[in-house]
């Protein structure tokens, strides 16, 4: 195996030090002695492999040192300063770069997930090859991910196709991007992978066939006119054609284009050379053309992309690039460190390409909560982009679905703060306004803006333009801000129907100012009136510090109403449904339908016209639309001493299959459930949509339901349905 590794490198790298990569190979096979993995075989097996995805890539020796160590700091006894004495700090550095966050615990597994990111993506900062390395592990874990558990399988594959493939996306490395897309559909849903590969092989030999005589034409006109190329036919990938038949609503017979011809030539001249003999033969289809060498994309891919009327009659994709664009195709972020006549790109030139990476560490740095992090990392990673023009014609790209408003944040702070209008290809438009490719974006300023709205963040797309946002309004306004939250919070507590001194006490103030990492409740303050920290972050937190510390005296309250209550006359009291209702003891209630409140969902109550009071979840919409009349909010809670039924509605999104309604109702069956309505369709891209209304006499055991049924093969998404 050293032998046949070695050999590789020598390849494509004649100066390689194989001293050191041997040296290498023995540490990690003697650090790794006695571990096995989940396989059966060594654990040693997955570190090596590691190094030759790596060699695929043709990485540098301190890189493949680095692939064959990566886990001995994580699962060995050696420790950083040992590898460090042994081989190099700048090998150290990369190997610990790698390593997860072993020695940390955290809260929930999304902020652990999140700080492991994190760190990552600072390494990657200090070396983007930290994670071309960690690629290359997740490379090879999915790979051999069948001899998980069902439930690790889908956890793995999912984090794969949300972060692990778009960050190999974002580095060109599209070698390992659809390989990682590919084994991760095959986990999630493993039912439509293996139809989808039935589908494809069956089409195979006719689709060669057709490839075949594309070929045969175009090299046949090309040599015409003199221009040296290399065809071959290029399938899609099985994710790519998922996603088209699950996105687009399309049954895998209209898909045509499932094999694009790829052209390789010697220089861009003869690129558009290609272009023009193809636009001859075949008539193009409009809109379908996409010039990525004049207008590369963030990730520097380039190539001239055109969909044409084949032969046949069928939409035919042609890819045309030249090999050194190839290369990047296939290589990404990793060509920089393919040997060159022994030289490597200039220093500068990479850190113009991952110019992208520190804007995304920059963006995020202020960022505490972990979901937050997690959902915007995912737009900054995977979202399609849109290419917009400046007045000057420079090229900016933002994410789907940006604004003129994102656009003037792109281009600089100062711009995004005093932006009063915009212009998009001459004319005026509104500043949500959504971009679309090519469009020419001007950005109107003034001197006497008064700054950014908070209105603004409501449709800004990009988290760079977010984060200005909320900056400078952290930064400008400090004073208002502090008035502001405090407003916001007590408002919030009385709404609550408490005082403020009855929840907003020092003790408990101070106990959320280290809760969320800041120096004094001034900043609390400042956080909430800018946005940085959610009211209703803060409101749960404070009643539940209330209700354990009048736990006692609450218990001794209730012990004497319940002597009152026996001493007093009986009368007839109308059903209060489950609900106690301050103050009042005689009076109809009723749920509302638009949010269905169950017990465990923090509720209000609304005082309505004739119909007693209605019931609502706190983050009802409806209710947060009546907050002008604050006179007629009452508080309520529920009765824990009344044991009742409620019902609430749950959607299942799920790939079709058998079996499926019959599994989910055997879950509820299990715990112990009823259901009271069944409504499932299915769409024209087979997938099933299923409304269930079950009774539950708690939030809990609806949240424990969507979690089982969330773990169930193919199901893609399943919440609770509110108006």
């Amino acid at each position: 195996m050293l032998e046949k590794l070695l050999a590789q490198i020598q390849q494509y790298n004649p100066n390689s030090d194989m001293s050191l990569i041997i040296k290498a190979y023995n540490f990690a096979e003697a650090a790794h002695e006695g571990q096995i993995r989940k396989s059966g075989e060594k654990y040693f097996i997955h570190p090596l492999e590691v190094a030759k995805i790596l060699v695929q890539l043709e990485m540098d020796d301190a890189t493949i040192v680095a692939g064959l160590l990566h886990d001995v700091i994580e699962d060995t006894k050696y420790e950083y300063d040992e590898i460090k004495k042994e081989f190099s700090e700048e090998i150290a550095i990369l190997v610990e770069g790698v390593t997860k966050l072993g020695s940390f615990t955290y809260e929930t597994k999304e902020e652990r997930q999140a700080e492991s990111l994190r760190k990552m993506f600072l390494a990657m900062a200090k070396d983007i090859r930290v994670i071309i390395i960690k690629l290359a592990d997740r490379l090879h874990n999915m790979r051999t991910l069948k001899y998980m558990d069902e439930k690790k399988k889908r956890e793995k594959a999912k984090e794969t196709l949300e972060i692990y493939a778009p960050i190999a996306h974002r580095l060109g490395i599209s070698k390992i991007k659809w390989e990682l897309e590919d084994l991760s559909l095959r986990y999630i849903d493993p039912e439509g992978y293996y139809d989808l590969v039935d589908k494809v092989a069956k089409k195979k030999r006719e689709r060669e066939e057709y490839i075949n005589q594309v070929i045969h034409e175009l090299m046949e006109a090309l040599k015409k006119v003199n221009i040296k190329c290399e065809i071959n036919g290029r399938s899609k990938h099985f994710y790519s054609i998922y996603r088209k038949m699950v996105y687009r609503h399309k049954t895998f017979e209209e898909i045509f284009d499932l094999t694009a011809v790829r052209v390789i030539v010697d220089n861009v001249k003869d690129c558009y050379g290609v272009l023009g003999i193809a636009h001859t033969m075949w008539k193009p289809i409009p809109g379908r053309f996409k010039d990525y060498i004049a207008m590369p994309k963030p990730n520097m891919y380039q190539s001239i992309h055109t969909t044409v009327i084949g032969p046949n009659g069928e939409p035919l994709e042609i890819q045309i690039r030249t090999w050194d664009m190839h290369r990047i195709a296939e290589y990404g972020i990793a060509a920089h460190w393919k040997y060159k006549e022994g030289k490597t790109e200039d220093k500068d030139d990479l850190d113009d390409k991952l110019r992208w990476l520190r804007q995304l560490l920059e963006w995020q740095r202020d960022m505490k909560d972990p979901k937050e992090f997690m959902e915007s990392l995912k737009i900054d990673l995977f979202t399609n982009e849109v290419f917009v023009f400046t007045p000057k014609g420079d090229v900016i790209d933002l994410p789907a679905g940006s604004t003129p408003i994102d656009f003037a944040y792109k281009i600089h702070s100062a711009i995004g703060n005093s932006c009063i209008g915009a212009k998009v290809d001459g004319r005026i438009v509104p500043i949500d306004y959504k971009l679309k490719n090519g469009n020419i974006v001007e950005i109107l300023t003034s001197k006497q803006s008064h700054g950014p709205s908070r209105d603004w963040l409501k449709f800004v797309k990009s988290t760079q333009a977010k984060n200005r946002i909320r900056q400078w309004f952290k930064k400008e306004r400090r004073e208002e801000n502090i008035e502001k939250g405090r407003d916001m919070l007590e408002k919030e507590i009385k709404r609550n129907g408490h005082e403020v001194h009855e929840l907003a006490k020092a003790q408990w103030m101070n106990q959320l100012v280290k809760k969320f990492k800041l120096n004094n409740i001034e900043d609390l303050y400042a956080a909430i009136g800018y946005g940085g920290i959610l009211i209703s972050q803060v409101i749960p937190k404070l009643k539940q510090m209330y209700k354990e510390s009048v736990k006692e005296e609450k218990s001794s309250e209730e012990a004497i109403v319940a002597v009152n209550k026996q001493n007093k006359p009986k009368h007839t009291k109308k059903d209060t449904q489950g609900v106690k209702v301050k103050g009042i003891d005689n009076i109809l209630v009723r749920f509302a339908k638009c949010c269905t409140p169950v017990p465990g969902d923090e509720i209000v109550g609304f005082i309505t016209r004739g119909r007693g009071v209605s019931i609502h979840r706190a983050d009802c919409v409806n209710i947060l639309k009546e907050m002008d009349s604050m006179d007629r909010f009452i508080e309520v809670e529920w009765d824990e001493d009344r044991q009742k039924s409620y019902e609430t509605e749950i959607q299942i999104i799920s790939v079709d299959r058998k079996g499926l309604l019959s599994e989910v109702t055997n879950v509820i069956s299990d715990i112990n459930l009823t259901v009271t309505a069944v409504n499932a369709r299915t769409t024209k891209d087979k997938v099933a949509v299923v409304n269930l209304t079950i009774e539950i006499t708690n939030v809990q055991q609806l949240d424990k339901l969507i979690r089982r049924i969330k773990s169930m093969q193919g199901v893609l998404d399943v919440y609770r349905i509110t108006s």
